[in-house]
């Protein structure tokens, strides 16, 4: 699903949303229900493309929790009402990038288990461990920098499939920006909060996907 540049999002007045971040944002770009639709709409693509194989999954935290969680529960679902079960193994990862709405040029990498035993396994990103496929979920991918660094450090451990979900991707001017393998939204590059995705920890509480305003940047700044 692909978000116009010139979208003007829906008015905050719509939408219930945590009073402490009244007068912090500027719009609801993708609400809460929408992204749980679109969400199950990905659980099923996916449950079609990997067969009778089983998933090993690597969550990116802290953004890509509440919709590696979702994304799981809706894959479970449908396993249980199909002749086919998938079974799932998850470990998570941390990547920091960012301070305040300015990405960094060095990038941590925290966690994550021996990744060694990687090796020879089908992957999907955003899952991961002792199980043919590996499957890495995200929450928003921009340049693909991010995303880059760690899939080299994956690499090399030689797992026999890799795949990527990300709930959003940036457009951006760089034409070799990273697409991952399955995404939920397309997105103007704004800064987005919500859903888990945070501006120095806070609006993680926060259930749709929205814009912060300035008033917002400089009230959390650190």
């Amino acid at each position: 699903i692909q978000i116009s540049d010139n979208w003007p999002g829906y008015s905050l007045d719509l939408f219930t949303y945590p009073q402490h971040y009244y007068g912090d944002l500027e719009y609801v770009l993708i609400p809460h229900g929408i992204i749980v639709d679109r969400t199950e709409r990905l659980a099923k693509d996916i449950m079609q493309d990997i067969g009778d194989n089983d998933i090993v999954v690597l969550c990116v935290l802290k953004g890509g929790y509440k919709f590696c969680a979702d994304l799981v529960e809706h894959i479970k679902n449908l396993s249980r009402n199909s002749e086919r079960f998938i079974s799932m193994k998850v470990d998570f990862v941390r990547l920091k990038s960012y301070h305040n709405d300015q990405s960094m040029q060095d990038m941590q990498i925290i966690g994550g288990e021996d990744l060694s035993k990687l090796t020879g396994k089908v992957s999907f990103l955003y899952f991961l461990f002792n199980y043919p496929i590996f499957m890495f979920f995200k929450d928003i991918v921009g340049t693909g920098r991010t995303m880059k660094v760690l899939l080299n450090n994956i690499e090399k451990y030689k797992p026999k499939m890799i795949k990527v979900a990300s709930l959003l991707v940036k457009r951006t001017s760089r034409p070799d920006g990273y697409r991952p393998d399955y995404y939920g939204f397309e997105i103007p590059d704004l800064f987005v909060v919500g859903y888990a995705l945070d501006y120095n920890e806070h609006f993680r509480d926060l259930n749709h996907i929205c814009v912060i305003n300035d008033h917002g940047k400089a009230k959390y700044r650190v």
